[in-house]
C-alpha cells in the first residue's frame, strides 16, 4: 500500500500542469516592470486618474491642469498594463487631437499606442456604419453630405414642394437645415424650437415639418447621410441590434472621451451603449466651459454622468500649469459670481 501511494506521487511530480488564463481576462503586468515611472512623472491627481483602470470615471479638468497629459499617460498605462491597443477607444472632437495624443503616447511608450482606436464621434460612427448600415436599410456604400450639400438638398425639396414663393416668407435653406440639425442634436421637437427661436414662422410649422419628412425620405432613397444621421444611425444601430452592441462593447473594453462637456445627448447615449458590457468609461471635461453649444452640447452630460454610471469615481485635476495664482483667483471669483 505504501508503495502504491509512493508510485502515484512520483507520477504526479513528473506531470506538467499549466494554469490557463480565462478567455477575455486581462493579463496584468506588474507595475514594477513598467518602463514609465508614472508616479514621479505625474502629480497625485493625474496619477490617480491614469492608474484608475476599471469602472466609470469622471475627470474634472480645468484649462491648464494637464488634461491632455493625463489622457496620453493613461493610454500608455493601459497598454503597459497588458490591455491590447485594439481594445481601447479614444473619442475626441477633432481627428487631429486624437492623432496627436496617440502619437505622444507612442513616443512616451512605443508604437503599440498608435494602434489604439482614436477619432471623433462622427468618424467612429462612419467606420461602424460602413460595416452594418444594411441593418438600417442603407447600403454600406452610402454617401455623406457635408453641410453645404445638405442645405442644397433641403432647398431642392423646398422648391419641389412649391414652398419658395413670393406670396409668403418661407425660411431659407440655411435656416431650415439649422433648425432640423438642432432638433436632432438637442433631442427637441421642431415645434418647440420654432416657439422659442422662430416665433414668426409658427404658422408655417406644418410645411416646415413636411420639408423635414421629405428630406429624410430623400436621403434614405438616395443612400445619403448627413453628419447628424451618422450619430442618429449609430445610436439606432446600438439600440436596436443587440449582437452589434455586444460585439462593439466586447471589442472596446476601455473607452475614453475627451471634452465631455462638449458632447450632446446623442453622443452621451452612444457612450453609454458602447459601455454596457463593462462600464469601463473615463470621460474628461471641464464643467465650467463649453464651446460647442451650437451643436447641442450640454453640460448636463457631465453633471448627470454619475447618475448614468452609479459607481462613478470623480477625480478633479486642480493643479494649474499655465496661470499664476493671482489670475486663478480672479477667474474663480468670476465663476463664483456667475453661479450666484
Amino acid at each position: 500500500m505504501v508503495c502504491s501511494i509512493y508510485h502515484t506521487a512520483t507520477d504526479l511530480s513528473m506531470k506538467k500542469y499549466t494554469l490557463k488564463k480565462p478567455k477575455g481576462e486581462l493579463h496584468l503586468v506588474s507595475p514594477a516592470r513598467f518602463r514609465i515611472d508614472y508616479k514621479n512623472e505625474l502629480n497625485p491627481a493625474q496619477y490617480a486618474a491614469v492608474t484608475s483602470v476599471n469602472g466609470p470615471h469622471l475627470i474634472v479638468a480645468g484649462a491648464g491642469t494637464g488634461k491632455t497629459r493625463t489622457i496620453v499617460y493613461r493610454v500608455a498605462y493601459l497598454v503597459e498594463l497588458g490591455v491590447k491597443p485594439e481594445h481601447i477607444l479614444l473619442l475626441t472632437f477633432t481627428r487631429k487631437a486624437s492623432q496627436e495624443m496617440l502619437r505622444r503616447a507612442a513616443v512616451l511608450l512605443d508604437y503599440r499606442c498608435e494602434k489604439v482606436s482614436g477619432g471623433t464621434f462622427h468618424s467612429f460612427a462612419n467606420s461602424t456604419l460602413r460595416k452594418h448600415a444594411n441593418l438600417l436599410g442603407y447600403e454600406r456604400s452610402f454617401t455623406i453630405l457635408d453641410q453645404g450639400d445638405a442645405e442644397d438638398v433641403v432647398n431642392l425639396i423646398r422648391t419641389r414642394l412649391k414652398l419658395d414663393t413670393r406670396e409668403r416668407r418661407f425660411p431659407k435653406k440655411e435656416t431650415l437645415y439649422d433648425l432640423y440639425s438642432r432638433s436632432i442634436n438637442t433631442v427637441t421637437p421642431v415645434s418647440n424650437l420654432l416657439s422659442i427661436d422662430y416665433p414668426h414662422y409658427r404658422e408655417l410649422e406644418e410645411d416646415i415639418a413636411k420639408v423635414h419628412t421629405v428630406y429624410d425620405e430623400y436621403k434614405k432613397s438616395h443612400n445619403l447621410m448627413d453628419y447628424d444621421d451618422l450619430l442618429v444611425n449609430l445610436m439606432r444601430l446600438l439600440q436596436q441590434h443587440e449582437p452589434v452592441r455586444a460585439e462593439l462593447s466586447n471589442r472596446y473594453k476601455y473607452i475614453m472621451v475627451d471634452e465631455f462637456q462638449d458632447t450632446n445627448k446623442l453622443q452621451a447615449e452612444i457612450v453609454r451603449l458602447l459601455a454596457y458590457k463593462h462600464t469601463n468609461v473615463m470621460v474628461v471635461g471641464d464643467d465650467s466651459q463649453s464651446i460647442y453649444s451650437f451643436r447641442g452640447a450640454t453640460i448636463r452630460n457631465i453633471l448627470d454622468f454619475p447618475e448614468q454610471f452609479p459607481d462613478c469615481k470623480i477625480i478633479t485635476l486642480e493643479e494649474n500649469y499655465r496661470s499664476t495664482q493671482a489670475i486663478l483667483n480672479v477667474a474663480n471669483e468670476i465663476l463664483k459670481r456667475a453661479l450666484d
